[in-house]
């Protein structure tokens, strides 16, 4: 009688010993039927596969069991919530699941990890986001240890929370312990350095979320090798008014004075007789970062350059935005407001400018919590910001977003207009896109807004 196959985990990966013949020769393997090495996110696959053999197999690999959980009493799902899992639980219990902000996806996760009953991790972008998560999994289970990975804290729990950083670091060590891992804002999770993180781990349970998970076809498809197929999806415009805040957006043109649109000319009319001369078009993501190789090596294009940032400052900053964001804040004092930039720079200048608070990567964990703590309470009306808001901060007392600068990305802008949608007594959403006319802005406006919710 043959010895049963012996499965196992190391260094991320699922170690097969006295494996039978056709499971050597599954995609990905490596070594011999001796001693088999596969990823470890073949473990689900190859335990199904073994049982439809009819094989026996001894499992050493999972170092999980199942938990004894109930989630605490709360309103009820909505419809789509519940649709939205059952979707998921019919896919196998793996797959996307696509809502947009302020729509409960962390309730729908909440149910995915009561249904499936196994020590669970959460992956997230920021440190925020590992904040915000852990509130919400101690309400909802009460009675569960709950872990940690990232920000210096290193503490396992039934219920675990890591950051993307964490998580890609240490699952070689610890993709053994999960059942079900969750990845929240799932579109980060195609990068090279984040994916090691769905590969290295045994869980065969996986639910991806995300609010803007994008287009682009090899992202998708690397999404659903690693997590699953979208399995669900509503949009904003399906739940807005029902289920989250309607809203309306607001496009206000402002022109550049004299002095700024002499120097706008000047600097655009530099940049792209540079590009002509040396034969660039930017037009694509290869060309733009052609363009950026070959003008680091000249002082030609290094002015070239100099003179794109600064037609583009400009345009970000013309002294009439500045005029009708003062206008905004008065009109809104009431309301709790957030002011958008492009960069850290611009929102340092606007949050002078305005005496504004302001929360950019670089603020510190208690100085960002203190900010955001007191404009939940109304302590302060509103908060500057770049890009370290655009995704996962739960703020449903914030209606009025100003985007007074941004880049030409459909997320992003959709991320924006979500963290004023939230479901919060009868208010209803504002979003402003201040817009330097006759500039470049003009058709990044366009592109970012080359999504339903803006139709």
């Amino acid at each position: 009688m043959n010895a049963p196959t012996r499965l196992g985990f190391s260094d991320g990966g699922l170690r097969v010993s006295g494996a039978p013949a056709w499971l050597a020769a599954l995609p990905g393997a490596r070594g011999n039927r001796a001693s088999l090495t596969l990823p470890a996110s073949a473990y689900a696959s190859v335990v199904l596969a073994l049982r439809a053999h009819g094989d026996t197999y001894v499992d050493e690999a999972r170092a999980f069991a199942p938990l004894t959980l109930t989630r605490a009493g709360g309103h009820p799902p909505r419809g789509y919530q519940k649709e939205a899992l059952a979707a998921w639980h019919e896919a196998g219990r793996r797959g996307v699941v696509v809502l947009p902000t302020g729509a409960g996806k962390s309730f729908v996760a909440e149910l995915a990890i009561a249904l499936v009953k196994r020590p669970s991790l959460v992956v997230v972008p920021t440190l925020e986001l590992v904040s915000q998560w852990l509130r919400g999994l101690a309400l909802a289970f009460p009675d569960v240890a709950l872990g940690q990975l990232g920000g210096g804290v290193r503490r396992l729990g039934d219920l675990t929370v890591a950051t993307y950083d964490s998580a890609a670091l240490m699952m070689r060590d610890l993709g053994d312990r999960f059942g079900l891992v969750i990845f929240d804002e799932c579109h980060h999770l195609p990068a090279p350095v984040f994916r090691v993180a769905a590969e290295c781990a045994l869980a065969p349970f996986r639910l991806g979320l995300s609010a803007t998970p994008g287009d682009d076809p090899d992202r998708q498809a690397q999404l659903t090798e690693l997590i699953g197929e979208l399995v669900y999806e509503q949009t904003i415009t399906e739940l807005r008014g029902a289920f989250l805040a309607d809203y309306d957006v607001i496009q206000v043109p402002v022109e550049l004075d004299p002095g700024e649109r002499r120097r706008y000319e000047e600097a655009r009319a530099h940049y792209l007789g540079y590009l002509r001369s040396a034969g660039f078009k930017t037009d694509s993501a290869d060309g733009w970062q052609r363009f950026v190789r070959e003008a680091a090596r000249t002082q030609e294009g290094r002015s070239a350059l100099e003179s794109f940032r600064l037609q583009r400052s400009i345009a970000f900053e013309a002294s009439a935005k500045f005029d009708v964001l003062l206008r905004l804040l008065e009109r809104h004092d009431n309301e709790r407001k957030l002011v958008f930039t492009q960069d850290n720079a611009a929102a340092y200048r606007v949050g002078r400018h305005c005496l504004l608070p302001v929360i950019t990567h670089h603020t510190a964990a208690a100085e960002r919590r203190a900010v955001l703590d007191a404009f939940k309470a109304g302590a302060l009306r509103a908060v500057v910001t770049s890009k370290v808001l655009n995704e996962g901060v739960d703020v449903p007392e914030a209606s009025v977003a100003i985007i007074l600068s941004g880049s030409g990305s459909v997320r992003e802008h959709v991320q924006r207009l979500g963290r004023v949608l939230r479901k919060h007594e009868a208010k209803r959403a504002r979003l402003y896109e201040i817009i330097a006319a006759e500039t470049t802005e003009v058709g990044t406006s366009e592109r970012r807004r080359a999504h339903r919710a803006y139709r």
